[in-house]
């Protein structure tokens, strides 16, 4: 059944098809209450944009415009089909908006060229100088000067990869748009989100994207390009015996999907990642905007935090504000939150979400309805699952503290006392990499959706992976924002991955009524994860300047990880796992210092990876501590 799961939203964040409801009958409800229409929006350049626009029928008042603009797909076409429902969820649909979808320019029945995370043009010379801004400013002045009955005001809204659409949409400011809210928008493919994560390439993920999203189409169509037919055994063996990345292309793309071929060619953070780089353009920006994001999602967490803080610290002025929930990738807009994986909530967060915050949000800046009592910053509190209110994300009254390895598996808020060289190491080897989950599944599911909350008693048992756990906690200790880990190591290679892990270990034993989990779930000694992060070792002192690990050598890196809103509870431990590979959902490393993607088989080498624990070389992990 979760296999199923997997699937179903896979294919649901690609079309952008709600997967939950009678979808007959929602259509025909929205069918009795709106009217469809479709147009083709012209743009500064001559290019026309397809767009659907489905407009209340009830003309006794005027409606904002609540516009999505997507390279997903705007289905169902037609202007006699309708979707299950309308906008955000399906409370904007009975609360009636003017409600906009349209395909970016390059993208199905849109015309013009498509690229992968636009790059901003920030001094534009000419008409020809388009970006996602310029779109999306001509899209609303069209909208205002054409469409009746509405109020004049407009909205934006989208996840994942429409949610960089909104974020970058909103750059020089339409005066119509009144609030924007990127959900899970993308912002880095470099750095730590989707494609990579601080140089390591995302396999599995990418390779199941770019062959759906990745191929160029002949012209203007409604459907997604035809899947290639390929064996789809289990994924950690799939893309084992698919060999080095370099490969791939050849044996199952054939120079077909170009982005693909452009990851190959753009090993480093080059001229090619730094313009889609959208963060540093966040600039101008002038109405409401609430960034959303999962505390588990797996592809965009990264965007959502420095989304929201980008805007932050470019446009101080203007209602700006963070929503994190026990999410994973778009959790909060197609499951009930009430549960992940083995790990129950509590409650049903993403209803809570929809009608309390996201309704709210929208209603008030574009309908002057209701009041709008919102934080700077509301963030579900895992382990304690409570929503915690903030000024600031990360909130100021926290401190930071490290917690240090020590001999025997120990981590203790104290450095180790003893001096010289003291070590735990393990042997890593590509040609066994640790698998990222125990789930055996499908190669063509983008990755298993629980594995960032799984139960890593299964990696801690395997003798490439070291961990380190703390005494058994004597009160709660929460933890909120970035995790640093400040490693001292060494290896016999001239590359290597850093893999660490923020762990939650439960109780030997455990009530029932807390843990309220099917009985084949033995939630005694489960091993949470929290967080974990993979480091490059090569970019660990510059993203554009690959270095080689010098054999034997000690050296000092540090991995920030990505924010978390965690209680360790009285009687349960912290753990630190470290471990070279994470595989599939990262590529392995060959552990030589060379251009990965142009690696041979033959250069993929066993290395010996040590962790250092002294006085001399404390490693240790840096946790924000609430007071």
């Amino acid at each position: 059944m979760k296999l199923a799961l997997n699937i179903l939203l896979a294919v649901c964040l690609i079309t952008n098809v709600s997967s939950t409801g009678n979808f007959s009958t929602k259509s025909n409800n929205i069918k009795d209450n709106y009217n469809k229409y479709e147009y083709r929006i012209p743009m500064r350049d001559g290019v026309t944009l397809f767009t659907a626009i489905y407009i209340p029928k009830d003309t006794t008042e005027k409606y904002p415009f609540l516009l999505m603009r997507t390279p997903y797909r705007i289905i169902p076409y037609g202007t006699d089909s309708f979707p299950e429902y309308l906008g955000p969820s399906e409370y904007f649909t009975e609360e009636k908006y003017i409600f906009v979808y349209q395909d970016v320019r390059g993208r199905f029945m849109s015309e013009g060229t498509f690229l992968n995370m636009t790059p901003h043009i920030r001094n534009k010379k000419n008409l020809e100088d388009v970006d996602n801004s310029t779109d999306t400013y001509d899209t609303v002045e069209w909208l205002i000067k054409n469409i009746r009955n509405h109020n004049g005001r407009v909205g934006l809204w989208g996840i994942s990869y429409p949610g960089f659409y909104v974020s970058s949409g909103i750059i020089d400011t339409h005066p119509a748009i009144k609030c924007a809210s990127p959900q899970a928008p993308i912002a880095n493919w470099f750095i730590g989100e989707d494609m990579h994560h601080k140089g390591a390439f995302a396999l599995l993920a990418g390779f199941n994207f770019f062959e759906i999203f990745g191929p160029v189409r002949s012209g203007l169509s409604k459907q997604l390009p035809e899947l290639r037919i390929y064996p789809v055994n289990d994924a950690y063996n799939f893309f084992l015996n698919s060999g080095p990345v370099n490969e791939i292309d050849e044996r199952y793309f054939n120079a077909e999907v170009p982005f693909w071929d452009s990851l190959m060619i753009h090993g480093t953070y080059d001229k090619f990642w730094r313009r889609r780089n959208i963060l540093p353009n966040l600039c101008n920006i002038n109405c409401a905007v609430m960034t959303v994001c999962g505390w588990f999602d797996a592809e965009n967490l990264y965007g959502s935090i420095n989304t929201y803080q980008s805007i932050e610290a470019a446009n101080p002025e203007i209602y700006n504000i963070f929503i994190a929930g026990p999410w994973i990738h778009g959790g909060w807009a197609r499951t009930p939150g009430n549960e992940l994986g083995d790990i129950d909530f509590g409650a049903y967060t993403s209803h809570y979400y929809q009608q309390e915050i996201e309704l709210k949000f929208f209603n008030y800046f574009l309908k002057d309805k209701g009041e709008l009592n919102l934080p700077e910053a509301l963030v579900f509190e895992t382990g304690a699952n409570i929503w915690k209110k903030y000024d600031k994300w990360p909130p100021e009254n926290s401190h930071y503290e490290s917690l240090y390895f020590h001999e025997d598996n120990g981590l203790k808020f104290n450095m180790p006392e003893s001096t010289g060289f003291q070590f735990d190491e393990y042997t890593s080897d590509p040609d066994n990499p640790v698998p990222y989950t125990s789930l055996y599944h499908n190669a063509k599911v983008f990755y298993n959706k629980e594995f960032m909350i799984e139960d890593q008693r299964f990696a801690a048992s395997r003798p490439d992976v070291i961990y380190y756990q703390t005494d058994i906690l004597e009160e709660n200790i929460t933890v909120c924002g970035p995790v640093q880990a400040e490693l001292y190591i060494s290896t016999t290679g001239t590359d290597a991955d850093w893999i660490v892990k923020i762990i939650d270990v439960f109780p030997d034993q455990v009530a029932s009524q807390e843990y309220p989990r099917p009985e084949e779930t033995t939630m005694g000694g489960f091993q949470m994860l929290v967080r974990g992060e993979i480091l490059r070792g090569k970019f660990r002192n510059s993203y554009e300047k690959p270095e080689p690990h010098i054999p034997g050598k000690v050296e000092r890196i540090t991995c920030e990880l990505q924010d978390i809103n965690h209680t360790f509870k009285k009687g349960h431990r912290i753990m630190v796992q470290v471990q070279s590979t994470w595989f599939p959902v990262f590529d392995r490393n060959p552990q030589k210092f060379c251009d990965i993607y142009k690696a041979e088989k033959k250069d993929y080498q066993k290395a010996t990876q040590r962790i250092y624990r002294s006085k001399n070389y404390p490693s240790n992990v840096i946790l924000n501590i609430f007071d």
